[in-house]
């Protein structure tokens, strides 16, 4: 059944998966937490060298897995989401995991659509020098539902004019 209205309605893969909360009522974000069973396995991309990617399977022992540096790490949440039409899911670090362990997204923000309706991962990396774990039920990223703003895109033919009193380019608003 398609969804029409702006509520965000889930699926659990497992029945042990920890239900998206909001810390508190003024929280802008629900929280999503790893879901990493004993001898379930995750996906582990690290690089080879400037120009290649190796990608293996680590298995998660004792409720947790390492991270090594700069490594990324697909950690599953163990949830479908059924997305309301018009809207996307936006999932953010959490600032504890990124400024407490240096553990955060590796693309800075994910972009759910609509129309996905597979398990949703976090893309986490370690950007701290040290091996970190990822604990099973901990909260790993958070997400907000978004709505999306649709725009017509179109070339035009000539350069667009100043709208302000701004000069220079790149990085020059605020130099003296």
């Amino acid at each position: 059944m398609l969804s029409m209205s702006n509520d965000l309605r889930y699926f659990k893969l497992h029945p042990e998966v920890n239900d998206p909360l909001r810390a508190t009522r003024g929280s802008a974000c629900f929280d999503l937490y790893s879901f990493l069973p004993v001898e379930s396995t995750v996906k582990v991309y690290r690089s080879v060298n400037f120009e290649e990617t190796e990608t293996v399977k680590r298995e998660v022992r004792q409720e947790r897995i390492p991270i090594n540096p700069n490594e990324r790490v697909l950690v599953p949440t163990g949830l479908i989401f059924d997305i309301p039409v018009g809207y996307s899911i936006r999932l953010y670090p959490r600032s504890s995991l990124a400024l407490k362990q240096g553990l955060t997204l590796a693309n800075n923000v994910g972009i759910i659509d609509s129309d996905y309706v597979e398990p949703v991962f976090a893309m986490v990396m370690n950007v701290s020098g040290y091996v970190k774990y990822i604990n099973h039920n901990e909260r790993i990223c958070q997400g907000e539902l978004f709505k999306n703003q649709t725009c017509i895109i179109e070339e035009i033919t000539e350069r667009p004019v100043q709208k302000t009193e701004r000069t220079g380019g790149f990085g020059s608003t605020g130099e003296k």
